[in-house]
């Protein structure tokens, strides 16, 4: 089992690490962004600037 993993190219598990950070990141931010736009104005939490 280990020499199967031993035989992965390191390109191959750099870019599953970088996919592994980049893909629930994207997610956030588009998520943040619809809610940014979608969300109803008495649904918003910001604060009053004083």
């Amino acid at each position: 089992m280990m020499k199967f993993f031993g035989t992965l190219p390191p390109f191959l598990t750099f870019a599953g690490a970088l996919l592994a950070f980049l893909i629930p990141f994207l997610f956030y931010k588009v998520s943040n962004k619809i809610h940014e736009w979608g969300d109803p104005p008495w649904k918003n939490n910001k604060k009053p600037s004083s």
